[in-house]
């Protein structure tokens, strides 16, 4: 797959895998090692693998818009967890001064009674069958198609549309209803909040493994020992985590219970941080 570091800059490809993390409070929760470059489809199968590691699923989840499919989105709506997720026009409809183009589909005047949009020069727009698309994983997401009735002579037709006949517009209601509940969601004051947190959680450990601890490549190949050499480093990580806590919560106390948790844990730290190669040596035990 393509690399974000490509020192080439011809965006050439390299074997790899695309790491997905859970974090809460900047702790390492879950993850999942996937082949697929994208991240739409990475989605449910990591919530199905958290659910196997907790025997539930998550209540909320925050993610950026890399996520937010009509998959996805359909997936968190049936499983009843609370999706801050937003869609991928979220940032261009949250613009101070936004307005969508008059002739853009988005513009166009919808009758939700009676199942058809108005034109710019005020026909109606029938429908006139329904289009399917399958994902890779299998999802068949519907399209709607709608038909303007007469458009030869319309003086706006140049600014309309440019194909030949009558313009036929495709409208994916279901994506659409899930995109405004996500607007809805984001915007509120809990929105806000997530928002601002999606910034700092996932983004601050990513850091923290790239450039503080130079953790920038899998020493192994094969999925099982990716997966066992990503383990060892999320162990590692999670207990300097609670470390770092510890300590500062403890600053200022006499030796205790508090700084006996935190050598305890020390020494934890420094027996995987003895691992070499994906194999725990000698004097971890």
């Amino acid at each position: 797959m393509r690399m974000k570091e490509d020192a080439m800059m011809n965006g050439q490809t390299k074997p790899g895998y695309n790491l997905q993390i859970g974090i809460e409070n900047q702790f390492i929760l879950d993850f999942g090692l996937f082949q697929t470059p994208g991240d739409p489809l990475t989605m449910i199968p990591f919530q199905e693998s958290c659910h196997e590691r907790y025997d539930r699923l998550p209540s909320t989840v925050v993610a950026d818009s890399g996520y937010g499919s009509e998959e996805n989105y359909h997936f968190m709506d049936r499983a009843g967890i609370e999706a801050y997720v937003k869609s991928n026009r979220f940032h261009i409809e949250q613009r101070m001064h936004y307005e969508p183009d008059s002739f853009s589909q988005q513009a166009l005047y919808y009758n939700a009674d009676e199942d058809y949009y108005v034109c710019p020069m005020g026909q109606h727009m029938v429908r006139i069958g329904t289009s399917r698309e399958r994902t890779e994983s299998g999802y068949v997401a519907e399209k709607a198609r709608y038909r303007a009735q007469r458009c030869d002579g319309c003086p706006l037709r140049c600014r309309c549309f440019r194909s030949k006949g009558n313009r036929i517009i495709e409208v994916n209601h279901r994506l659409a209803k899930y995109r405004k509940q996500a607007a809805e969601r984001l915007t509120s004051e809990e929105g806000i909040k997530y928002r601002g947190k999606r910034c700092i959680e996932p983004e601050a450990v990513f850091g923290q493994m790239k450039y503080d601890m130079n953790y920038k490549r899998f020493r192994h190949f094969g999925m099982d020992k990716v997966k066992m050499d990503f383990a060892f480093f999320a162990i590692a990580f999670n207990i300097k985590k609670m470390c770092s806590k510890i300590n500062k919560k403890g600053k200022g106390k006499p030796f205790g219970a508090t700084n006996t948790a935190y050598f305890c844990l020390l020494a934890v730290l420094t027996t995987l941080e003895t691992t070499k190669n994906g194999i725990l040596t000698k004097k971890s035990a």
